[in-house]
């Protein structure tokens, strides 16, 4: 598959149409298989492998994913001339930028990464996001600003599969880290009925659309691209941080005398 998302990896190609039905088997079987709870980091994190330090990193650095989320679905939502369309997806956008100061997705995250331990300023400054994460985000709000609707809605079909993830993330992390709480993880649980519901009308609008070979190939390449650049975030995490351990985020070693360093240590 290509950068851009194009389907070269997303099955054969086929003489007419898939039905719904067959193109919605096809998009489940992608994500299934290419879905970022498969992840090395992720495997460690929900088994209680990584120490507090290191879950301290994913929480920074997924905080820049939670951030521009709704960026992401401001780009889609200003891409529509349907007002139906556009009264369903806004509710992603109140999902996580909340209806008042405090609430949403992203304050909850921000509970979540004082919970491990950091600094709720330096979280939320995003001074301490590693190069990769920050170009993988902002591919991601490139592509749904530059490729059709229908491929920015396909995109967000990793939906389909994160209520998977955050049971076992959960279950996992209340077991293994004695640092985290019930408590330090209340964002995963509105996530379980927002995102199937986000999900159901998506993969809605997506069968319904794509309606041609072309356009439901798109539709594959769009997830599958969306599945790469999970993986890739959690590649930078691996990398930085489990195999080798080398840098605190941001490329601040702990101890340093740099304020983000100060930070991460004072975190740490």
């Amino acid at each position: 598959m290509t950068a851009a998302g194009t389907a070269e990896t997303t099955g054969p190609m086929t003489a007419g149409p898939m039905t719904a039905g067959q193109l919605e088997a096809a998009l489940r079987q992608l994500g299934a298989a290419r879905y970022h709870h498969h992840h090395p980091f992720h495997k460690r994190l929900h088994s209680g492998a990584l120490d507090q330090g290191q879950v301290q990193a994913w929480a920074l650095n997924r905080y820049y994913y939670q951030s521009r989320i709704p960026i992401k679905d401001a780009v889609v939502l200003s891409r529509s001339d349907d007002p139906a369309f556009r009264r369903e997806w806004r509710h992603r956008l109140e999902d996580h930028d909340g209806l008042h100061e405090g609430d949403g997705g992203i304050a909850r995250w921000l509970v979540l990464a004082e919970g491990v331990g950091l600094d709720r300023d330096y979280v939320a400054s995003c001074r301490g996001v590693l190069p990769a994460i920050r170009f993988a985000v902002d591919a991601y709000i490139q592509f749904v600003r530059e490729r059709s609707l229908l491929e920015a809605v396909a995109s967000s079909l990793t939906e389909l599969f994160s209520p998977t993830i955050i049971s076992e993330r959960v279950a996992g992390m209340i077991a293994n880290y004695p640092f985290v709480t019930r408590e330090t993880l209340a964002y995963f649980n509105a996530r379980l009925t927002q995102a199937p519901r986000d999900s159901t009308f998506a993969l809605r609008y997506v069968v319904t659309h794509a309606d041609t070979p072309e356009r439901q190939q798109a539709a594959l390449g769009a997830l599958a691209f969306k599945c790469d650049l999970l993986w890739a975030q959690l590649d930078a995490l691996y990398h930085a941080y489990v195999e080798p351990r080398q840098v605190a985020p941001g490329g601040f070693l702990p101890g340093d005398p740099d304020a983000g360093g100060r930070a991460w240590a004072n975190a740490s």
